[in-house]
């Protein structure tokens, strides 16, 4: 199946989309003031150790500081600490995985280290922040490349699940043993497959001097400070995700497309000939019919090819999806018709999941089937849409109820929190109060500050709607409270305000006394 990378860049923003038979199958957003922070390397400092839930709480000079929970304190964390004074330790590590009788190599004991307030640290970001919450870390650091990660002070060797052939998998893991210097671990990623001995051994070794360049900042720096930043959302796309599947990369800035052809020339020059600028006037998402497919991502409603629809509702707790039969209910063998939907609804959804990078619980409400048999078909079309997806996603089976329970690894913002903002008016609710409400709110509040106060003489600032709504009838409702409660009432337009609020200012010295009627 044809599939390929399209890159619009702009001044503001670049956007990134993969699409297979044309369809769209992942998005990307980077922006200036988003900048992504999944493994950026810090040095921080201890600020508060909770061993009652487990974690502590890493300043390394954001807003909030980050979250690293006890079972995120690697195994090589006392090595990291050891870097941090002047004089450096020789510390012995299996090169491997496995002992030499094939079987896994023994571990010593661990347990986490002591952390104590103040105690600078190493940690690297995992998870971005999301909402009121910080960055989530782990003290064990990786370096990615494009064929192998390189763990320090790790004797680990892994091998890309992906990559099934067991020759292949023996030849990688010998190539491995024979590149890694002592005290470092690697492990070797799915597009490695086939690769010479020497693609990965250049790659380890710019690792490496990575590595080195961040052991040399880490000792001249004071916490919290950044000692490494990771790739751009754009450029870690193309070390990720250009694989050998990948027909053609369009990329619409010359910049960014010189930019790219460098780095593949480098590092797999037998693909560069994918790279291809695009050199239409017309909008390169509106060329690939992309932009009309990402207004769907916004939308909270998803149609399905049967005429059924989703519906989906973001909630503080979790991600409800709501699986609806539409017009299609009105065919025969209720059954058999509820069964179409919801296997259409499992694959939309999986995809649906992948582009709004949803994460965390994910609850869906699946058409009631009868049979056990068909239940279990919903269940495993889902486990095999989801096999596509690059997060870790645990699926329970149907319950009685129809429900199906989903969590997926959750690393960054969803689509819907990096490109929209809070509405002031609803906040997210998507429901405004209605206008006799807002009146009455009104009139409670001057019935309450005609107790507290001798003021009489008030200007009533409110949205343009609210005004409008308090000038209606032949008797306006401003007139109306006027006479009820014996005060002077002027009333002002002030678009600033949400539909609903209103300002109570006193006319004699224009002080605020909104609070004075709470």
């Amino acid at each position: 199946m044809p599939k390929e990378i399209i890159i619009n860049s702009s001044t503001t923003q670049t956007r990134v989309a993969i699409t297979e038979e044309g369809n769209l199958v992942d998005f990307f957003v980077d922006y200036p003031e988003n900048r992504r922070m999944v493994g950026d390397i810090y040095l921080g400092r201890v600020a508060r150790v909770l061993p009652g839930i487990k974690a502590a709480f890493i300043d390394i000079g954001m807003k909030h500081d980050a979250f690293l929970h006890f079972s995120d304190i690697g195994e090589s964390t006392k090595q990291f600490q050891d870097m941090l004074s002047e004089d450096d330790k020789d510390i012995d590590i299996d090169e491997d995985e496995e002992a030499s009788n094939g079987h896994p190599a023994p571990r010593p004991q661990y347990s986490p280290p002591n952390l104590k307030k103040g105690q600078e640290i190493i940690i690297q970001i995992t998870k971005e922040p999301v909402n009121n919450k910080g960055v989530r870390v782990s003290s064990s650091v990786s370096l990615p490349g494009r064929f192998c990660v390189l763990l320090p002070f790790d004797g680990k060797i892994g091998i890309s699940k992906k990559i099934s052939d067991f020759k292949e998998r023996k030849r990688l893991r010998s190539i491995a043993r024979n590149i890694l210097p002592k005290n470092y671990g690697l492990i070797i990623r799915t597009v490695a497959k086939h690769q010479p001995e020497d693609a990965l051994k250049d790659d380890m070794n710019s690792l490496l001097k990575t590595w080195h360049e961040i052991e040399t900042t880490v000792k001249s720096e004071e916490p919290p400070s950044l000692v490494y930043q990771d790739l751009s959302t754009t450029n870690s796309v193309i070390r990720d995700l250009l694989t050998s599947d990948v027909s053609k990369v369009f990329i619409d800035s010359k910049k960014m497309y010189k930019q790219i052809k460098s780095y593949v020339d480098v590092v797999q020059p037998e693909i560069a000939d994918k790279i291809e600028l695009y050199r239409s006037s017309d909008s390169i998402f509106d060329g690939f019919k992309i932009e009309e497919q990402i207004k769907t991502l916004m939308g909270r409603k998803v149609s399905l090819p049967s005429g059924g629809y989703l519906i989906i509702d973001h909630t503080e707790a979790m991600v409800v999806i709501d699986v609806n039969s539409g017009r299609y209910a009105k065919s025969k063998e209720q059954e058999l018709n509820s069964l179409k939907t919801d296997l259409e609804s499992a694959r939309e959804i999986s995809r649906q999941l992948r582009l709004r990078d949803i994460g965390g619980i994910i609850v869906i409400d699946f058409i009631d089937l009868e049979e056990e048999k068909n239940r279990k078909k919903v269940y495993d079309e889902l486990k095999k849409e989801f096999r596509k997806d690059r997060a870790k996603v645990s699926v329970l089976p149907m319950s009685d109820f129809g429900l199906i329970q989903i969590t997926r690894q959750r690393v960054r913002q969803n689509i819907m929190q990096a490109m929209k903002d809070v509405c002031p008016y609803c906040a997210c609710t998507g429901l405004l109060t209605k206008q006799s409400h807002n009146i009455y709110n009104l009139e409670e509040w001057l019935r309450k500050f005609k107790k507290v106060s001798k003021e009489r003489s008030l200007i009533i600032k409110c949205h343009p709607s609210f005004a409008h709504k308090l000038k209606e009838g032949k008797i306006d409702f401003i007139t109306k409270l006027r006479f009820k409660y014996f005060m002077i009432l002027k009333l002002e337009e002030d678009a600033k305000l949400t539909p609903g609020e209103f300002l109570a200012i006193s006319k004699k010295d224009l002080k605020d006394l909104t609070e004075m009627g709470r």
